[in-house]
């Protein structure tokens, strides 16, 4: 099995394009724990982006558990509607099978976390037309372009290019 990186994902432009044209993001493999990434970009999204947000996870769908106030779903097909972003916290084994499920539905972007990078599954992705972002967080994405990333993470409500001293 070859290591290699061979696919090459969107531009920052792409990027910024696919998240403006975004208006729903379903999390798979959300985690009620809230050391998790999954419920930090969660929660992010949910205060400071424009989007839907949902949350797919079998194990806390089946126990009726709701994560931040919002319902769990089972499977993306169980969703009310089709997300315009499926983003990914699951193992790298799961991958082309979420790409699946994403394609099955009517996604029109498989997105893989940070550390996560499955050639397979955005070939799966793309061959169905959809759009392929690997290796990115989305809320990290998200704030880069809105003008809010501080180094800790926090909308600074300065637009620079200079870092920023404080006082």
């Amino acid at each position: 099995m070859s290591t290699e990186r061979t696919w090459v994902g969107p531009s920052a432009p792409e990027r910024l394009s696919i998240l403006h044209g975004t208006t729903s993001i379903a999390i798979v493999g959300m985690s009620d724990k809230p050391a998790r990434a999954s419920y930090f970009v969660s929660t992010y999204l949910l205060s400071s982006s424009p989007y839907t947000v949902y949350f797919v996870n079998p194990i806390l769908a089946a126990k009726g558990k709701e994560v931040l106030g919002q319902p769990v779903y089972a499977s993306l097909e169980d969703l009310p509607e089709a997300p315009d972003v499926v983003d990914v916290f699951r193992k790298h084994d799961d991958l082309p099978e979420v790409a699946r499920e994403a394609v099955a539905v009517g996604a029109k972007t498989l997105w893989l976390q940070l550390g996560s990078w499955n050639e397979e599954a955005a070939a799966i992705a793309e061959e169905a037309g959809l759009n392929v972002v690997m290796d990115r967080c989305v809320k990290i994405e998200h704030a880069r372009f809105h003008g809010g990333l501080h180094l800790a993470g926090f909308n600074t409500g300065v637009i620079s290019a200079k870092r920023q001293v404080l006082a």
